[in-house]
């Protein structure tokens, strides 16, 4: 069975993307609820899949479901449709439309097929994870082990080593205190 590898990337940033490996059987509504989790979107809104060409321009579109919309010719639907019955060229595209208020849009383009399964994955299965993705509603917070995991890397924890003094004033300590020298007498001691 061929196992056709997608290259998803994020529309506005190429250089954020998800790889993921899928059976060429699955339907592209496998594919959908794939992209959805690499991006750790939720699965609430509509979404479509248009056919491309080289210069990204839409064609025939695979609909998660028909929408009360004109449509020039009525959309084949996700659930029905094999990925490999629409690969027509070795660098196949789509596009990936999803929540159609907030118009996530992201660039699908086959990169790899394969003819050898790898039986440690469960198809479909993200194989390669770029870049930050995007917060589906609005800006990612750092909170719990995230937060937890950059304060360690970066020493951020206030008083910790490293973050010093320099340019605050402190009356009660003179410049040779603060370099660590002591007084002296002007005897010396031998």
């Amino acid at each position: 069975m061929a196992i056709l590898k997608f290259r998803i990337y994020f529309e506005e940033d190429d250089s954020v993307y998800r790889d993921i490996a899928i059976r060429h059987k699955q339907s592209f509504q496998d594919l959908h609820q794939a992209i959805l989790k690499a991006y750790e979107f939720d699965n609430k809104h509509a979404a479509t899949f248009y056919r491309s060409n080289d210069n990204w321009q839409r064609g025939r579109e695979i609909s998660l479901e028909k929408y009360n919309r004109d449509y020039k010719v009525a959309p084949l639907l996700m659930a029905d449709t094999a990925i490999g019955t629409e690969i027509f060229d070795p660098n196949q595209k789509f596009i990936y439309q999803y929540d159609f208020v907030r118009n996530w849009t992201f660039l699908v383009e086959l990169i790899n097929v394969s003819k050898e399964e790898n039986p440690k994955l469960d198809y479909p299965a993200t194989v390669r994870v770029e870049g930050i993705a995007p917060s589906q509603y609005g800006t990612k917070g750092l909170v719990g082990d995230k937060l937890a995991e950059m304060e360690e890397k970066y020493d951020l924890q206030s008083g910790a080593e490293g973050f010093g003094t320099e340019g605050e004033s402190d009356s009660d300590t003179d410049e040779g205190e603060e370099f660590g020298a002591e007084e002296t007498t002007g005897e010396e001691e031998f």
